[in-house]
C-alpha cells in the first residue's frame, strides 16, 4: 500500500493541473456551410487528416466537428446552409495561433474548408469560463 500512495498524489496533481489547464483554455468556434455533395469527404478528411494532425500540437485539448440537426430554443438561427459546427479547443490563443501558422495547419485546414459553400463564415473565439 505504501508504493500506491505516492502514485495516487502524482494522479491527482496530474489531473487536477489538466483541469486547470481546461478552465483556462480558448475555445475557437466556426459554424459551416459544408457542401452535402461533399459531406462524406470533409467527415473523412477531418477524421483521418485534421484532428490525428492536431493532435499532436502543444496545447491540443480537444477539436470536433458536429453536424446542425435543429435549432431548439432562441433567434438568430443560423443562416439556412450552416449545416455543421466546427470546435476546437487549446490551452492559449498563444499555443493555437502556432498551430494555424504550422506548416501542417496549412496543408490539412484546407482539406476541410475547400468543402465549404460560403468561406465568409463566421468564427467565434471565446475563452472558457
Amino acid at each position: 500500500m505504501g508504493i500506491a500512495r505516492p502514485f495516487v498524489s502524482t494522479a491527482i496533481a496530474k489531473a487536477q493541473a489538466s483541469k486547470e489547464q481546461v478552465q483556462k483554455a480558448i475555445v475557437l468556434y466556426c459554424d459551416l456551410a459544408i457542401d452535402p455533395a461533399r459531406e462524406q469527404e470533409m467527415l473523412h478528411q477531418f477524421h483521418s487528416q485534421f484532428k490525428p494532425a492536431a493532435e499532436k500540437f502543444e496545447g491540443y485539448i480537444d477539436v470536433k466537428i458536429v453536424k446542425l440537426r435543429k435549432v431548439v430554443q432562441g433567434r438568430p438561427a443560423p443562416a439556412a446552409n450552416i449545416n455543421y459546427r466546427f470546435q476546437l479547443t487549446y490551452r492559449s490563443e498563444e499555443l493555437r495561433q502556432r498551430w494555424i501558422a504550422s506548416d501542417v495547419h496549412k496543408r490539412v485546414w484546407p482539406l476541410i474548408e475547400n468543402t465549404v459553400l460560403n468561406r465568409d463564415y463566421l468564427v467565434l473565439l471565446t475563452d472558457n469560463a
